[in-house]
This record gives structure tokens, sequence and C-alpha cells, in this order.
């Protein structure tokens, strides 16, 4: 799937999006790349600040930590929703963060896809039995905490029930897809970066009243590409294998 920069006037938002979510969301699972994904280009738009492309990661880190992290769709009031959360305040690098539900790979984990799951049903409770997996988006390096982390697409045909873990968990982020695509969520502000030690200008998605940015801001900036590219085949149609 080539990912050409659509022509689109400031505020649109993809027609999949606003479809009924059982709809979009059959449209997603069929449709989702499997190989040439935007990646860096994608993620450099969110980066202002020194930080390693993502490009040919595994064998630049062969020492990394592998992880990995579910980015879930689901329906809410029949509109396209994922679930991140925020970690609580501590001495860490990572410290009152957002993120996609996800950790480190663990030895009995069959693969990072598994990881996926695992995590987040030790997160966030989610029933992991009704998950359909989607695809993937490119891996991200975090190097703080020297993680290679590759974020599973997934989707739930309904609204899932959660059940946070209060020592990892601050609270559940239940976010619209389409809130991505509105002008006023991507804003740029100053943030003092411990593991930096110093201020910086850092660019980020405004999410229920949350400050998603980072290796997850990537992610999500990723993921408007990758609908932009999909709605154009939506737009047009397709309805081709």
């Amino acid at each position: 799937m080539a990912f050409a920069k659509r022509n689109r006037e400031k505020g649109d938002k993809p027609d999949i999006l606003c479809a009924r979510a059982e709809k979009a969301l059959e449209f997603l699972s069929k449709y989702w790349p499997e190989n040439g994904l935007p990646g860096w280009e994608a993620h450099r738009e969110m980066i202002n600040y020194p930080r390693p492309p993502s490009t040919h990661l595994e064998e630049r880190f062969p020492n990394a930590r592998k992880g990995a992290v579910l980015v879930l769709f689901y329906p809410v009031e029949n509109r396209l929703h994922t679930v991140l959360t925020l970690r609580h305040s501590y001495e860490g690098a990572h410290s009152g963060q957002v993120s996609f539900p996800g950790g480190s790979m663990e030895e009995d984990d069959e693969s990072l896809w598994h990881t996926a799951l695992r995590e987040a049903h030790e997160e966030i409770g989610l029933d992991i039995s009704r998950v359909k997996r989607i695809g993937t988006l490119s891996q991200v390096y975090i190097p703080p905490s020297n993680f290679l982390v590759t974020p599973y697409v997934a989707g739930l045909q309904s609204r899932p029930a959660y059940i946070p873990d209060s020592r990892e968990v601050a609270r559940i982020i239940e976010a619209p897809i389409l809130h991505l695509f509105e002008e006023d969520r991507l804003k740029e502000k100053d943030m003092y970066i411990r593991t930096m030690q110093r201020e910086i200008a850092v660019k980020y998605f405004a999410l229920d009243g949350e400050t998603v940015w980072g290796a997850t801001g990537m992610m999500l900036n990723e993921l408007k590409h990758i609908l932009w590219s999909i709605d154009a085949r939506y737009a047009s149609g397709a309805t081709d294998g």
C-alpha cells in the first residue's frame, strides 16, 4: 500500500471513521497494510528533539529489551475508540506518562503478540479471548529504558469492561480515534525531561486532558497516516481483497 498524501483541507477527517464502528472495523481489518508502513516518515513529524530514527532498529540495537503494546480499536456509541493508560508518578524514566497497554516480553510468552495480550490483561483487566489481531505499527526504540517496542493493532466488536491494576495504572483513557484528526489536539509545549535534565519543546496529542508524547505520540501519528491511506480506498469504494 502506498502512503501518498491525500489532498485534504484543514479539519478534514477520514470518512471511514464517520461510518458505523462495525463497518469501519471490518474495513480496517481487511485493508490494514502488511508491509511498507510509513514508520519514520510519520514518527519524525512528532520529534523536535534528539532521537534515533526508526529505521533498521533490530540491527542497530541488538541488545535492546523486547516489548509490545496493544493498540485496540472498539466501538463506543458507534464510533471507534482506543484505550491508553496513565502511569503513576514514580522515580523512573516514564513517570506519569501516557501509553498503550503493554510491557516487556517474558520467557513464557510465545511471541510479542502474546506479550501485548498478556500485558493488556494484567494492566487493564482486558478479556483477551475476544480480541482479533488486525496488524502492526512500526517498531519504536525507547532510549531511556532501552526497549524495542512492537505495537500490535487489534479490534473488538463491543466496548470492553476494564479492571485496571491500581499498582500500574493511575487511570484509563478511552480516546475517540476521530480526536487524532482535530486540529487543536496536536500541540507543542516546553516540558522538563528528566532523562535529559533540561526543558525542551515537545510535540504532543492532547487527549482527555493528558499530554501524549514521545513513543506513544509517534505511534498515534503513524496510526493517522495509515488511517488516511486506508480511507482513500474506502472513499473510492474499494471491495477488492
